[in-house]
Parts: structure tokens; C-alpha cells; sequence
């Protein structure tokens, strides 16, 4: 498949780019951003996959993530891909919410109409871009970790339970843990998967775990300060579900922090180091 570069910059002796590729999985162009760190010629390295939140495109952690100078130390390809379709012939929200349709994919393959042809982002992130970013980059297949903030939380953490043999680590900022239960969640699991509740199960990372699914172990951090954290991420749900299974859940409360990427930014570097030596063990 033919990749496009969109831009191209040398960054702590690795390349940061930005590429556009036509999608048979959303019927839509899509972009997304990939540092490759400084590597001997012939080298596989390890990939950690970064899925983005509400609103966001590649652009907001490649701009503020501050993740470059930690990867490059590390030796780990980061990749953040978009957060949904976009174009002008993909449906958004009728009402133009922020919180569904365009920005807001969910990481779900939708089944309702009018979205089931386009927000296909379960099977983009999960199937076609790490196959396109395989055959492109000098990528180690069997050492994969997945790690997201807030939506894309609620994606890295649902993708790892339900893919344990692929990822050799998860992580998670301010997730969205129990999108069932949630008005954020709700919205979107309804409209996109419809009205039977049984569905939207197999995207909610607590009623994953309560239904058998497993994972090494999990780091999340949140902000005791973040405006949705009682609301609509509900960490606490996911230290019961945690418990219960048994599945080791190192689970920070930062003092102070919000939900941006002030506070993305400040522990990207621990969460980085965290995957590096699961990855590299």
C-alpha cells in the first residue's frame, strides 16, 4: 500500500513523520505520525502503539506528548494513529457534539447505520496499520505494547485484553474504564453498536475483565484534578475488576493534574521506561 509523507524531521537523531494512506478498512484517507528512533541499519526495534482521546488526531501527542527524547533513549518506533474517519462524506454527530462521530471513533467497528461503512477503527488500529506499518518500518512484530489516554485509554486497555498474546504490555492515562456505565461510554457504544448492551461488553475494559479476559498487568495513571475523573472515567471500577481477577494494576493518583496533556506529557517518560523493559525483557 502506498504511503504518502506528509512531513519529515530529524529529532533526537531519529525521524519523526507524518504519513496519509487511502484505508479499506474506513473508505477514507488516514493519517498518522511515527517516530523511528536511531537504530543500527538492519535493526527491528520495538513498537509502542499510542491511541489518542476525544477530539484528537496524531497531531496532539506528536506536538505535546514530549515522548521523542525517552524513545530515542529507549529505542522504541512510536506510533499514533488518528482517533477516526474523516472526510467530508463520513457522518458525524447530527447534533455536532464533540463527543461522537468525527474525533470520537471509540475504537469500535460501528454496526449502525450510518456509521457502520466508515468507523472501522477496532479493525484499523488492531489490523490494517500495524500490517502497513510492518511492511514500511523496521519493525519487531513480536515485541508490541499499547498504551492511550482517556478514549484511547479505554482503546489500549480493550485492544490488550482482548489481544494478551500480541502485546507485551499496557498502559493507560485518565482511561475511560467502564464506557458501559458512562455518559461518554453510553453515547457512543449505543450509537455505534446499538441498543443491545450485551455488544458493547467486548469494548468496556471492566466488563472484559469480569468475563474472563486477562492481562499480564496494567499501569494508569490520573489526575486527582481531572474535570471528568468521577463522572466519566472511574478508576476505582477498575481496581475492584483488578482485584478480583487477580491481574496486577499499578494505579497512580497524581496530585494535582488535570486531564491534559500537561499531565500526559509530565509521565510519558515512566510510562515509556515501563514498557522498555517489558518489551525488551
Amino acid at each position: 500500500m502506498t504511503l504518502q509523507t506528509i512531513s519529515q524531521n530529524k529529532s533526537h537523531d531519529g525521524i519523526q513523520a507524518v504519513y496519509k494512506h487511502p484505508s479499506h478498512q474506513t473508505k477514507t484517507d488516514m493519517t498518522f505520525s511515527v517516530f523511528v528512533p536511531p537504530h543500527q541499519a538492519g535493526a527491528k526495534l520495538p513498537v509502542v502503539w499510542y491511541l489518542s482521546g476525544l477530539t484528537c488526531t496524531h497531531a496532539n501527542v506528536t506536538e505535546k506528548g514530549e515522548y521523542r527524547h525517552a524513545c530515542a533513549e529507549l529505542g522504541l518506533i512510536f506510533v499514533a494513529p488518528d482517533t477516526s474517519p474523516r472526510g467530508g462524506h463520513v457522518p458525524g454527530d447530527p447534533a455536532g457534539s464533540y463527543d461522537f462521530g468525527l474525533g470520537a471513533g471509540f475504537y469500535v467497528d460501528a454496526t449502525e447505520q450510518p456509521y457502520a461503512a466508515n468507523y472501522r477503527m477496532w479493525s484499523y488500529v488492531t489490523q490494517e496499520l500495524p500490517e502497513l506499518v510492518a511492511a514500511h518500518f523496521p519493525v519487531d512484530s513480536t515485541r508490541q505494547s499499547v498504551m492511550g489516554h482517556s478514549m484511547g485509554g479505554h482503546g489500549a486497555l480493550t485492544v490488550a485484553l482482548r489481544n494478551a498474546d500480541r502485546y507485551r504490555a499496557a498502559s493507560a492515562f485518565s482511561p475511560i474504564v467502564a464506557p458501559s456505565l458512562v455518559p461518554w461510554g453510553t453515547k457512543a457504544l449505543g450509537g455505534y453498536l446499538g441498543p443491545n448492551k450485551q455488544a458493547w461488553r467486548k469494548h468496556d475494559t471492566v466488563a472484559l475483565i469480569e468475563d474472563g479476559a486477562r492481562f499480564s498487568e496494567f499501569l494508569v495513571d490520573y489526575g486527582d484534578a481531572d474535570q471528568f475523573l468521577s463522572e466519566q472515567l472511574r478508576p476505582e471500577l477498575l481496581q475492584a475488576a483488578c482485584d478480583k481477577a487477580k491481574i496486577p494494576l499499578t494505579l497512580r493518583r497524581q496530585a494535582g493534574y488535570d486531564h491534559s496533556y500537561y499531565f500526559i506529557s509530565t509521565f510519558m517518560r515512566d510510562h515509556l521506561a515501563w514498557h522498555a523493559a517489558r518489551l525488551k525483557s
